[in-house]
């Protein structure tokens, strides 16, 4: 089992900057990929942006490109989401999640479907005011 646990939400105004953290813990291997994404009120959750564990292969989506960034701490078994400019539309809840692959090492592209995720964190509010 692996258990998620996101930190760093809050409130800032436009143009201002946040980091999320999300830890990680439960299951130890070389074979997998964690993620954010997010969901605004009245929305689907998406991708935001992911990274594989063992190559540090980062994937952002086209909204957050040159924005956010994904980055990750293998000591500390963390993933982090810096946030910079940030708009009024990124606001939603954030969402950390973790893929693990089959075999004992994965060190290609991350997914970036929701669906292709198997743990959620339980979410932090990020809300960017105007």
């Amino acid at each position: 089992q692996v258990q998620l646990v996101e930190f760093g939400g809050g409130s800032v105004q436009a143009g201002g900057s946040l980091r999320l953290s999300c830890a990680a813990s439960g299951r130890t291997s070389s074979s997998y990929s964690m993620g954010w994404f997010r969901q605004a009120p009245g929305k689907e959750r998406e991708f935001v942006a992911a990274v594989t564990w063992s190559s540090g292969i980062t994937v952002h989506a086209d909204s957050v490109k040159g924005r956010f960034t994904i980055s990750r701490d293998a000591a500390k078994n963390t993933v982090y989401l810096q946030m910079y400019s940030l708009k009024p539309e990124d606001t939603a809840v954030y969402y950390c999640a973790a893929r693990y692959y089959s075999g004992s090492y994965y060190s290609g592209r991350p997914r970036i479907g929701v669906h292709e995720y198997d743990y959620w964190g339980q979410g932090t509010q990020v809300t960017v005011s105007s």
